[in-house]
């Protein structure tokens, strides 16, 4: 295994300018609300011994249903997204490529057979991407932060916009220091006339090895002159979404994370539940539920939270999103999509 994989954690004086951070303290990032990685009374030995009791049923039985889009040809007057699975996605927004979290290599793991990608959700590669106008990364999960997958960008993107500190990993494996901005939790950066960015918090955890906390982790709202999208990263549920709705809201679209959860680490990850109310607490007109269907990083059944989403979405009356992977929508259109994970 390449030490370049693993990426490299902030030093010296741009360590220094992250401690000044109001969420940094006692040496780490901290979450708005106290986040245990796990309850009281489980330790990691059961975590483990859990982890192999897998669902029969986490991996597809069958190669997933996919849409082989030409990225590089489309053109769209109202904004468009395509889902790559799990939580990559190209936005087409005024006239701008905005790509997010992608992971192309095959795999989220340090080691390339280790947490592999399901058969058919990974037909798109860097080789796919148009040119990219801004790169947003939302945290350095190795499931968000993909090392070949950077390396192979590198050349398309033109500014990256990333959570603080995650740019010593960037800069470490080849990204010019000049193309990337960071934000703080509320910080904005305005990208272009009438497109903004602004960094918000989430309830999760960083770190590609052992010391964690080191760089943060982001949520982010798009805003855009008639469209305002809530770009959710990874996040345990907490009032933080509600905090949001009532500061930024209502989206057009939350697109928010909904798989990879347990009740052994309940704070980190939501419930698919939560990650409806979730869409309800932002005022989202609909949500596009994304962490799925790509890698097995849970024990549950792999289309056991698209299933749960929909059952709790019809009870609050949440319209829901479910694109196959590589299918564009209009983000603000009408968008009927089939049951393709009932495979």
């Amino acid at each position: 295994m390449s030490l370049k994989i693993t990426g490299r954690l902030p030093y010296g004086k741009h360590k220094v300018q992250l401690q000044q951070s109001p969420n940094y303290r006692n040496g780490a990032f901290q979450n708005v609300s106290p986040t245990a990685m796990k309850p009281e009374g489980v330790s990691y030995w059961k975590m483990l011994s859990e982890f192999f009791k897998k669902h029969p049923d986490t991996a597809p039985p069958s190669k997933l249903p996919f849409v082989k889009t030409d990225l590089t040809q489309w053109s769209h007057a109202e904004p468009v997204i395509v889902w790559f699975g799990h939580s990559s996605y190209l936005l087409r927004v005024e006239n701008k490529n905005i790509l997010v979290d992608p992971v192309f290599s095959g795999n989220a793991a340090p080691l390339s057979f280790m947490v592999k990608a399901f058969p058919g959700s990974n037909e798109y590669k860097a080789e796919d991407m148009p040119a990219i106008d801004y790169l947003i990364l939302t945290h350095d999960h190795y499931d968000h932060l993909d090392y070949k997958t950077i390396r192979k960008l590198n050349s398309k993107v033109n500014k990256v916009i990333c959570s603080l500190g995650i740019s010593a990993h960037l800069k470490h494996w080849g990204v010019a220091a000049d193309k990337i901005t960071e934000l703080d939790w509320w910080q904005s950066g305005q990208l272009e006339a009438g497109i903004k960015l602004t960094a918000a918090p989430a309830r999760h955890f960083s770190g590609r090895g052992l010391k964690r906390a080191q760089t943060l982790w982001s949520s982010f709202m798009l805003q855009t002159p008639d469209h305002h999208l809530y770009l959710g990263g990874d996040s345990g549920y907490d009032s933080h979404f509600k905090e949001i709705g009532d500061k930024f809201g209502p989206f057009d679209l939350a697109i928010l994370e909904s798989g990879q959860y347990n009740t052994m680490w309940p704070l980190i990850h939501m419930m698919p539940e939560e990650t409806v109310q979730a869409a309800v607490d932002l005022q989202a007109k609909a949500l596009l539920p994304v962490h799925w269907a790509k890698f097995r990083l849970s024990m549950h059944a792999w289309n056991e939270p698209i299933r749960r989403i929909m059952t709790k979405a019809v009870e609050l009356q949440m319209p829901v999103k479910t694109p196959r992977i590589g299918e564009p929508f209009v983000i603000s259109g009408h968008f009927s999509g089939t049951e393709w994970w009932e495979i």
